[in-house]
């Protein structure tokens, strides 16, 4: 092990070990990517995803070996041979390409375990066969043991690397096979490397067909770079089609959201359940857990199946885009039905093949009705009673002939009041009449007798909608027979309008208020500005935003939240005179409209919509006072179009919000830049993670009096890609604002956490946790799970709470770190002296350590109640037997203030600035090599 670490410590140039790495770990991340998208192509796809991976693989492998060849300087290198220098990269390539095509053939142990020898022992080749490439002035001496332990730690993780990648689906399980990945290869060549002892000789003529170490750079700088650009078109890739499939899946939730009585579910492209609604839990008895992964030829017969029914009817859809059938299919419970079956192939605007959308009818019933009516010289009564629909039969004369009791049950008549010889026309119009109750709309008698003539007139017939009263509608079907007259069917098609003016609602509404969503307000908010175009009117548009919403939820609960917003939502529903429109865009964002001609006609609306934000509400006995931000724009005075009144309106909301006191804003040109950049700044925080713009730097802190390295603070760093860097104190209030810093907050953890356990020492990790997290339900989850994930021991990792997180809810900030400090992190105060109750607070909780506010030890130079200050909260932090730590040292005469008046700790210039990773390359004694790092 000894000889390992001095191999990297002396013989190797970090830097290009740094290089090394970092490639290693792109190519990790590429291979876990591109194996994943192997495992779930369609089969025609997966070889050329396996070829990606194994190319990838092979060469990133190359590279870092290369890289890392480049970095080792014994001072004897002369080049590097061709021949085998390529045939290195052969094997690597084609090793690894065998092992991820029988890993993804056979999902059996052995299998497995005989590709990951494959991996290893491909990777070993490359690494000695890359060896012996080197031209070098020296004897090469091996050690067999070395040599043997390098080859065993690249054969061991292969098999738990592709069970991870392969075998799993998350993040977590993708972190883990890259982060083995990057290990296994690093531990190959190092340990190899340590193996290898260099006697110096006479130099001969070295050989024609050599690399020299630029070349070699050169080849191995466009390795990596191709690398990076497969990794970066491999990712492209995966979210076009993420973002694809979300599409799909949003588009066909709310098609068939309250469809109930058609079974509608989709398949992949090998006919398999992937969703399911509740017409077809309804209709086949399974519940979506059941059957999600069912392949479709599981609702047909064992016959059917065995003919190859299912699979024909995929093909045909497949090839035609569209395929119909009419049989029988199974339930759970086995019983069978009649089906009227569609299946069509699903392709986005592309032309890409996503799979199939199936849409099942029970026509069992109608089926019987087709049968009996065609059994009807022998059994004409029977059949009749018993059909879903409603069936007159009328001869060539237009008179009827026969009717079945459903008739009578649709239109609400008696065979008595509609004997045989009755006209179509009277048979209708007597009908309307009971079913509307007497109350029939002018002129739909006419209409529908006149296309009831086109109907029959046609040859093959034709079939009228007929909405009788908004609880009624009727389709009625003309079937005209030989030698005269026709069949009338009558079908009761009420639930089913039903059903589609509820999707229709669901489309332009939001779900949980009913209010219009924004695609609604949009469309009728441009029918106003047309209108006041035209007239000379004005159009007063708001934008609302709740003021201590995400302080309800927090504090109470999402389902306190949403009664929230129902009420207020009833409220201004409430107030609403004609041409005003007030939506909800969705959380906690709400928009109004109103076009008027006189200012008091706006001015009144507003304090209506005023009066109902700020009025209190009372649920479950709690007043809650959400209180809202208004900002006004009117068209045409601040905008010429509806997208610049509505953005004008936001920033004037935003210019509200921003100033206590003050609920209404009326927008004025030019008025606030700084909001736009806070939108800015709120929307690029959302991609900033997985851009990786973000970063952690670590700032060293000491014991006070020995000057021993204790612990680091991790620092959040962004780089925007146009701002450049961006002050925390400038972004930070944002992202909790917009509820980005839970996610922020989380990302820094976890980073912190897998940092640390890689330091040498014991040293300690500080993480400042925002207010906002610490409210957060699943902190503590968060916390377990990143400590375990990294390895991390609970000991090691602090927590800072600044005082102001206890001012919303102290007793529930205060039970949830009483639950964080269960599983054995520190629980430090941070910014003591600058909040609300500070001996409250020390009172209430068992804190591990105060940190005094830099602001304190900054002034104590020149401030005398600065110095008085330090020395009460060391005094204190004595007698409570809490360590104390100084942040903001950069001075020797503070630190000796420190020295004097017995502080533990301290952080700050003086001893080292913020930098992106401690120095833990070098050798961890003295303390003071590490704090050099810091300088």
């Amino acid at each position: 092990m000894f000889n390992v670490f001095f191999c990297i410590q002396k013989d190797h140039d970090l830097r290009l070990v740094g290089v090394a790495g970092l490639i290693c770990i792109i190519t990790a991340a590429a291979i876990v990517l591109l194996l994943r998208q192997a495992r779930d192509a369609v089969p025609m796809d997966r070889a050329r995803w396996i070829v990606a991976a194994g190319m990838v693989s092979g060469f990133g492998v190359w590279a870092t070996h290369f890289i890392a060849m480049m970095g080792y300087d014994p001072g004897v290198i002369i080049g590097y041979a061709i021949p085998p220098t390529i045939l290195s990269l052969v094997v690597a390539v084609g090793a690894i390409t065998t092992a991820y095509l029988i890993a993804l053939r056979h999902r059996a142990l052995l299998p497995r375990a005989v590709a990951g020898a494959i991996v290893g022992l491909g990777i070993s080749g490359m690494h000695y066969l890359g060896m012996y490439a080197i031209e070098v002035g020296a004897y090469l001496r091996w050690t067999t043991s070395y040599v043997a332990a390098s080859i065993i730690l690249a054969i061991l993780p292969a098999p738990f690397i592709l069970r991870l990648t392969i075998d799993h689906h998350n993040r977590t399980s993708a972190a883990a096979a890259a982060g083995l990945i990057v290990l296994s290869i690093l531990a190959l060549h190092f340990t190899g490397m340590a193996a290898l002892t260099l006697i110096p000789h006479r130099v001969e003529q070295p050989a024609s067909l050599l690399l020299s170490s630029p070349q070699m750079g050169f080849i191995t700088a466009i390795v990596a770079l191709g690398i990076i650009a497969m990794s970066i078109m491999t990712v492209r890739s995966s979210g076009r089609m993420r973002r694809a499939v979300d599409a799909s899946e949003r588009e066909f939730k709310i098609l068939v959201q309250g469809i109930s009585d058609y079974a509608i579910y989709m398949l992949d492209d090998r006919g398999r359940v992937v969703s399911w609604n509740a017409g077809a839990q309804r209709l086949k008895g399974y519940v979506r857990d059941e059957v999600i992964g069912l392949h479709l030829s599981s609702f047909y017969s064992p016959e059917d199946r065995a003919s190859g029914v299912p699979d024909r009817g995929i093909e045909v859809a497949r090839r035609e885009g569209k395929f119909n059938a009419e049989g029988w299919r199974y339930r759970k419970d086995g019983s069978r039905f009649w089906a009227h079956v569609t299946i069509e192939a699903v392709r986005d605007g592309a032309g890409a093949f996503h799979g199939f959308a199936k849409i099942t009818r029970d026509m069992t019933r109608f089926k019987e009705d087709q049968d009996r009516l065609a059994a009807l010289t022998s059994n004409l009564d029977a059949a009749l009673s018993n059909m879903h629909q409603g069936l007159c039969l009328f001869g060539p004369d237009e008179r009827l002939i026969l009717s079945n009791a459903r008739v009578g049950a649709i239109f609400g008549v008696s065979l008595e009041e509609c004997p045989p010889g009755t006209t179509f026309e009277k048979v209708f119009k007597f009908g309307l009449e009971k079913r509307a109750a007497g109350v029939v709309a002018p002129g739909l008698l006419d209409e529908v007798l006149t296309r009831h003539r086109a109907c029959i007139g046609s040859a093959g017939g034709g079939t009228l909608v007929v909405p009788f009263t908004d609880d009624c509608t009727l389709s009625i079907s003309h079937h005209p027979i030989a030698g005269g007259g026709w069949v009338s069917t009558f079908d009761d098609i009420t639930e089913r309008r039903r059903a589609e003016r509820r999707i229709e609602h669901m489309a332009l509404h939001d779900g949980l208020t009913s209010l219009p969503n924004r695609i609604n307000y949009s469309e009728k908010l441009d029918i106003e500005v047309a209108l006041a175009r035209q007239t000379g009117g004005s159009v007063g548009v708001i934008g609302i935003d709740l003021d201590r919403f995400k302080e309800v939820n927090d504090l109470h609960g999402h389902a306190t939240g949403d009664a929230v917003l129902r009420l207020l939502a009833e409220r201004m529903q409430g107030q609403l005179k004609p041409g005003e429109i007030v939506a909800r865009f969705g959380g906690d964002e709400f928009a109004a409209f109103k076009t008027f001609r006189d200012r008091a006609e706006l001015t009144n609306f507003i304090a209506r919509l005023n009066t109902c934000l700020a009025g209190s509400i009372v649920i479950d006995g709690k007043s809650i006072y959400p209180g809202a931000s208004l900002g006004i724009a009117i068209f045409p005075i601040d905008g010429a179009t509806r997208e610049q009144v509505v953005n004008n309106a936001d920033l004037a909301m935003y210019r509200a919000k921003a100033m206590p006191g003050r609920q209404v804003c009326f927008y004025e040109p030019g008025m606030d830049e700084a909001a736009r950049t806070r939108r800015m700044i709120a929307n690029d925080l959302r991609e900033a993670i997985s851009r990786d713009e973000l970063s952690v730097a670590y700032q060293v802190q000491k014991a006070v009096t020995t000057e021993e390295v204790v612990g680091y603070e991790a620092l959040l760093r962004w780089h925007h890609p146009r701002e450049g860097w961006i002050s925390p104190a400038e972004f930070i209030p944002i992202a909790e604002e917009c509820g980005e810093i839970i996610q922020i907050g989380e990302w820094v953890l976890r980073q912190a956490c897998i940092e640390a356990a890689r330091w040498p020492q014991n040293w300690r990790i500080a993480v400042n946790l925002s207010p906002v997290q610490l409210m957060h339900v699943d902190l503590l989850q968060t916390v377990a799970s990143a400590l375990v994930e990294s390895g991390l021991p609970a000991r090691r990792l602090e927590l800072e709470i600044t005082e102001t997180a206890f001012v919303a809810d102290k007793v529930r900030a205060l039970h949830v770190l009483r639950q964080v400090k269960a599983l054995g992190v520190s629980i430090a105060i941070d910014d003591f002296g600058t909040g609300y109750s500070s001996l409250d607070t020390l009172n209430s909780f068992p804190f591990d350590k105060i940190k005094i506010d830099r602001s304190f030890l900054i002034d104590s130079e020149t401030s005398h109640q600065a110095r008085a200050i330090i020395r009460a909260v060391l005094a204190l932090g004595h007698s409570l037997e809490v360590p104390v730590l100084a942040e903001g040292l950069e001075s020797e005469d503070q630190l000796r203030l420190l020295r004097d008046e017995g502080c533990d700790e301290a952080q700050g210039y003086l001893w080292g600035r913020p930098v992106k990773l401690p120095c833990v390359d070098a050798a961890p004694l003295p303390s003071m090599s590490l704090a050099a790092c810091h300088g």
